[in-house]
């Protein structure tokens, strides 16, 4: 059995994907201000908003539990509308070998779209796949597009 997967969603949103795409990449704090009950606090470590190689610290909730990832943001593609976090340290290492998360935003003709991958290494074949953090991060990006519509 292969610790090694991939677990990916993709959900509709109304709001145009690159702003999305200009949150997620530019402006990850504000999912704080977005979705407080799930991601209470995101803080810089190192580095700037928005570029390569900066540290991001999420403080994010999965079924009422607290939990801290500090993860490095390890690609950017403006062209295609993506960003990876490869996470460093946090409770997700307790589990995993290695997390990487990575985002974008997809325009198909008229419908905008938001996919998120998670690909991973799992400790040992009792841990769980990270399904409810893929559940977690699509549950905010559609809290994001009710905010970016309102907005």
């Amino acid at each position: 059995m292969s610790l090694v997967a991939k677990l990916s969603a993709e959900v509709l949103v109304v709001a145009p994907h690159d702003k999305h795409h200009g949150v997620w990449v530019g402006r990850p704090h504000h999912i704080s201000n977005v979705s407080p009950s799930k991601v209470p606090k995101v803080d810089l470590h190192a580095g700037e908003w928005g570029t390569v190689g900066s540290v991001v610290v999420w403080h994010y909730v999965i079924d009422g539990k607290d939990y801290v990832a500090k993860e490095v943001v390890e690609a950017i593609d403006e062209e295609n509308k993506t960003i990876t976090y490869r996470v460093i340290e946090g409770d997700a290492l307790q589990e995993y070998k290695s997390l990487k998360a990575s985002f974008q935003s997809i325009s198909k003709g008229e419908a905008a779209w938001v996919r998120w991958t998670l690909e991973y290494e799992k400790l040992n074949k009792n841990i769980p796949h990270p399904i409810k953090l893929l559940e977690a991060v699509i549950h905010i990006s559609e809290e994001l597009d009710d905010h970016l519509v309102q907005a």
